[in-house]
Protein backbone atom coordinates (compact mmCIF):
# COMPACT_ATOMS: atom_id res chain seq x y z
CA UNK A 1 0.00 0.00 0.00
CA UNK A 2 1.07 3.33 -0.50
CA UNK A 3 0.64 7.21 -0.40
CA UNK A 4 1.45 9.75 -2.51
CA UNK A 5 3.22 12.75 -0.92
CA UNK A 6 3.84 15.78 -3.37
CA UNK A 7 3.16 13.63 -6.28
CA UNK A 8 5.74 10.93 -5.26
CA UNK A 9 4.58 7.33 -4.74
CA UNK A 10 5.69 6.34 -1.31
CA UNK A 11 5.10 3.65 1.38
CA UNK A 12 1.99 3.77 3.79
CA UNK A 13 2.74 3.01 7.34
CA UNK A 14 0.13 2.02 9.21
CA UNK A 15 -0.86 5.16 12.34
CA UNK A 16 1.97 6.50 11.35
CA UNK A 17 1.22 10.44 12.10
CA UNK A 18 1.54 13.56 10.30
CA UNK A 19 4.81 14.28 12.58
CA UNK A 20 6.06 11.12 11.73
CA UNK A 21 5.55 11.38 8.29
CA UNK A 22 7.78 14.72 8.23
CA UNK A 23 10.31 13.16 10.36
CA UNK A 24 10.45 9.90 7.74
CA UNK A 25 10.71 12.18 4.66
CA UNK A 26 13.53 14.51 5.99
CA UNK A 27 11.29 17.59 6.24
CA UNK A 28 13.13 19.70 8.34
CA UNK A 29 12.28 22.79 7.22
CA UNK A 30 10.28 24.53 10.34
CA UNK A 31 7.54 26.80 8.29
CA UNK A 32 5.41 24.09 6.24
CA UNK A 33 1.48 23.71 5.65
CA UNK A 34 0.55 19.77 5.78
CA UNK A 35 -2.73 19.18 3.22
CA UNK A 36 -4.14 15.99 3.37
CA UNK A 37 -6.88 14.95 0.68
CA UNK A 38 -6.80 18.66 -0.03
CA UNK A 39 -8.01 19.08 3.79
CA UNK A 40 -5.55 21.45 5.40
CA UNK A 41 -3.54 20.07 8.83
CA UNK A 42 -3.73 22.46 12.01
CA UNK A 43 0.34 22.03 13.00
CA UNK A 44 -1.00 21.51 16.76
CA UNK A 45 -2.35 18.35 15.42
CA UNK A 46 0.77 17.00 13.44
CA UNK A 47 1.43 14.36 16.57
CA UNK A 48 -2.21 13.29 16.17
CA UNK A 49 -3.27 13.27 12.94
CA UNK A 50 -2.99 9.60 11.48
CA UNK A 51 -1.78 9.29 7.54
CA UNK A 52 -5.00 7.37 6.01
CA UNK A 53 -3.69 4.68 3.27
CA UNK A 54 -4.47 5.89 -0.34
CA UNK A 55 -4.19 9.23 0.83
CA UNK A 56 -2.38 12.27 -0.81
CA UNK A 57 -0.08 14.46 1.31
CA UNK A 58 0.94 18.01 -0.10
CA UNK A 59 3.78 19.19 2.11
CA UNK A 60 4.10 23.33 1.15
CA UNK A 61 6.96 25.08 2.42
CA UNK A 62 6.45 28.85 3.43
CA UNK A 63 8.78 31.23 2.00
CA UNK A 64 8.88 34.53 2.59
CA UNK A 65 9.97 37.15 0.16
CA UNK A 66 11.28 40.56 -0.41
Amino acid sequence: MSITVNKREVEWVKDETVQELLKRMKYSFPLVIVKINNEVISRKKYSETIIPKDATVDVIHMISGG
